[in-house]
């Protein structure tokens, strides 16, 4: 389905776009310009001189000259007709109300995103999984499976559409009818790996495809470094399940340390090369994952920022369980400890702590000082 754009609403984006497209301006130039001017707007109205302050000499009197080459032209009119053949079709800047809060916290978050599917999807809770291209049968098996019953608990699956645990993280999703996100190194256009082209289209029509390359560009090494970034800006962790020491996927568990976001990691045999990076990872301060509980325990008090502004109506009593009925019944309008539960259920610190972060984002329940009171 096409979609005509208006006016006011392309030519302030076409100003994006259009310093975008300039050679030498990259991310970390971009920002700096956005930070000193403002908006695209002021930095194409600036003069040399106040150009020349940040840029070097052929940048500023590009900037300040004749931007918009006949090269250029073409890109931006490709854009629009991109834009406009698809309402699954996006293309937000950094200043756009539907830019992902997440990446803002970025040292150089990209300018712009290409986006095909639910755009949506990249401010709600995000956990990244990410691993070998070449696993084993049980790490392929085992991050599909994870990735399946993080996403029945709300979380969108983010990966890089790659070869191996990135593509069996994607299908777990799918498969069960979740959400999920794929950052890849080239144009959102670009199917790569071409082998994954029903991936790819499975992904668009049931989660979005994102890239912060222009639409067209090709694979390049250097891209998927910069990618990964991006894969761990958007989510609250990331988890890596099989990795050599040299795997790119040790490169996005850094990214994701040096982002405050947590690192996950699955151990393995001491034998398989492939367990190597995740028991690295393990020895540096990495939670080791058995199961999607111990994903869910570490990321309680970050879930419960996006649910609680929505847990306004009563819960069916009917819809809890034999232990939660045990658990909501021993509320009689005071605080109850989690060392009280875990004596009243005779279940252990984990498996309580699982079940009252469920009984919480479903609203059941509220964490308070003390321990945790019923809602109603």
């Amino acid at each position: 389905m096409t979609q005509q754009i208006h006016d006011s609403i392309w030519q302030p984006l076409r100003k994006w776009l259009l310093l975008s497209f300039q050679p030498g301006l990259g991310a970390v130039r971009f920002n700096s310009l956005l930070r000193e001017f403002g908006s695209a707007d002021a930095i194409l109205s600036a003069s040399y001189q106040a150009l020349r302050m940040g840029l070097p000499e052929k940048l500023a009197a590009q900037l300040s000259g004749n931007p918009e080459t006949p090269d250029i032209i073409e890109r931006l009119n490709h854009c629009r007709f991109w834009l406009e053949s698809s309402q699954a079709h996006h293309i937000i800047t950094l200043q756009s109300p539907q830019y992902p809060a997440a990446l803002k916290e970025l040292s150089d978050p990209p300018p712009l995103l290409y986006v095909i599917g639910n755009i949506e999807l990249l401010n709600e809770p995000q956990l990244a999984i990410v691993g070998s291209r070449r696993p084993t049968p049980q790490g392929r098996r085992f991050a599909q499976e994870l990735a399946k019953d993080l996403s029945r608990k709300g979380l969108v699956i983010t990966s890089g559409m790659a070869l191996g645990i990135d593509a069996a993280a994607h299908q777990g999703v799918l498969g069960s009818y979740g959400s999920t996100v794929a950052v890849l190194g080239t144009g959102v256009d670009v199917v790569y790996p071409r082998s994954h082209g029903d991936l790819y289209q499975a992904i668009a029509m049931q989660g979005a495809l994102v890239s912060e390359f222009p639409l067209g560009t090709t694979p390049n090494p250097g891209h998927f470094p910069r990618r990964n970034r991006i894969i761990s800006g958007l989510s609250s962790g990331v988890l890596v399940v099989e990795a050599a020491l040299n795997s790119g996927s040790l490169i996005s568990a850094r990214l994701a340390a040096e982002q405050g976001r947590e690192v996950f990691a699955v151990p393995g045999s001491v034998l398989n090369p492939l367990s190597r990076g995740c028991h690295k990872l393990i020895k540096e301060g990495a939670v080791l994952v058995e199961s999607a509980e111990d994903i869910l325990i570490e990321l309680q008090s970050y879930l419960r920022a996006f649910v609680e502004p929505t847990l306004k109506p009563e819960p069916a009593r009917s819809d809890l369980s034999g232990v939660q009925r045990v658990i909501l019944e021993s509320m009689n309008g005071e605080a109850v400890s989690v060392d009280l539960i875990c004596q009243i259920s005779g279940l252990s610190f984990d498996e309580v702590s699982v079940i009252l972060t469920e009984m919480e984002l479903e609203g059941f329940i509220e964490s308070v000082p003390g321990g945790y009171i019923r809602t109603g």
